[in-house]
């Protein structure tokens, strides 16, 4: 994996540092050995999911929204129709919108003897910035085939590009990645000394995404079988 192009038109070759710069707004203010900032653990972490909460201030109050995402070289772009609050908000030049974008998964159930060191293993991404409403339709059916293939690997090839009318009916926002920082939690439980004799089951229930067997649409043709790319899910 590399972070060092973008395929998005109208932007250059990035070649970027190994890691993100530490900011205010990244620097966990508890548990900071659970942070990273390298590109590859970063990237790793968005690049297996494709549905990410959207936090912006609407009227003066907090909004988050969830929707699907994909991440093309140091960009991410989130998908919205034309008419939402958010897309219209980040169609504007200047100052575009200023966002707060989350991606989480979660690993395991981490069950300790007493209440308070009940925890989850997981992995997520918090990256702040302004975003902006994607207008040049290169960029716009890239960013498209991008978020089919967010979700389901190698799709954009295998359906029909959006047409013109269907073009116009969505939008897309995307957001530089510049202050980024990731958090993990990983092991097991952190049970006091004085606790591991109670008659309490501790230890952690490893949670999983599974998918189940492809179901084929009514009506289509029944000789079409399960593509390869839905098959390797």
């Amino acid at each position: 994996m590399t972070a060092a192009t973008t395929g998005a038109p109208g932007t250059t070759a990035n070649t970027a540092a190994p890691a993100y710069a530490k900011t205010d707004r990244t620097v966990p203010s508890r548990s900071r050995e659970r942070a990273h900032y390298d590109r590859e653990t970063v990237h790793s972490i968005l690049d297996a999911a494709y549905l990410c909460h959207l936090g912006f201030v609407r009227d003066g109050a907090p909004v988050v929204l969830p929707t699907l995402y994909a991440r093309v070289g140091e960009r991410l772009y989130i998908h919205g129709s034309t008419g939402s609050r958010p897309l219209l908000a980040a169609g504007k030049a200047d100052p575009g919108l200023p966002v707060c974008v989350t991606v989480t998964h979660v690993d395991g159930l981490v069950l300790a003897k007493s209440a308070f060191h009940h925890s989850i293993n997981y992995r997520s991404v918090v990256v702040h910035g302004t975003a902006y409403q994607v207008t040049d339709e290169a960029e716009a059916r890239t960013a498209l085939d991008a978020l089919v293939d967010q979700v389901v690997p190698g799709r954009a090839a295998d359906s029909r590009p959006a047409n013109a009318k269907e073009l116009a009916a969505t939008a897309v926002i995307r957001l530089d990645l510049e202050e980024v920082s990731a958090k993990i939690r990983t092991g097991g439980v952190n049970d006091e000394p004085e606790d591991l004799a109670l008659p309490y089951w501790s230890g952690v229930v490893p949670v999983t995404r599974t998918y189940g067997t492809p179901i084929p649409s009514e009506g289509q043709d029944p000789a079409l079988t399960t593509p390869d790319y839905l098959a390797a899910l």
